[in-house]
């Protein structure tokens, strides 16, 4: 499964990696990760005009999008659009951080998983 991991770099600035989830046949018939140790969940809804100037994450979290769509834009000017289904680890909590914008005039729904 692949998931985009945003982090701070040896250079002070967010960087974009892609990573993949490696997923292992289960019993049941279907395919899963190893278990990641969590510790909440936040539940959140912004509006179709949010945006927010350079920011770190708060914590450690992944960022999954059920509905509406942003654009993260990282320090070398890089950006990366995330929809419906998409998965984003969060881990530039250093740093000169990331701008967050919201796409189209949809509100965005996601939910944000805390990690320790």
């Amino acid at each position: 499964m692949r998931i985009t991991r945003l982090y701070a770099g040896s250079d002070g600035k967010s960087h974009f990696e892609d990573i993949d989830m490696p997923l292992v046949d289960n019993e049941a018939g279907d395919r899963r990760s190893e278990f990641i140790e969590a510790t909440g969940i936040v539940l959140r809804e912004t509006s179709g005009e949010f945006n927010i100037d350079w920011h770190n994450a708060p914590r450690r979290q992944f960022v999954i999008t059920l509905a509406g769509e942003s654009e993260i834009i990282v320090g070398d000017g890089t950006s990366r659009r995330f929809g419906p289904g998409d998965i984003m680890l969060a881990e530039d909590t250093t740093g000169q951080g990331h701008i967050t914008r919201a796409v189209g005039e949809r509100p965005r729904i996601s939910i944000f998983v805390t990690l320790p």
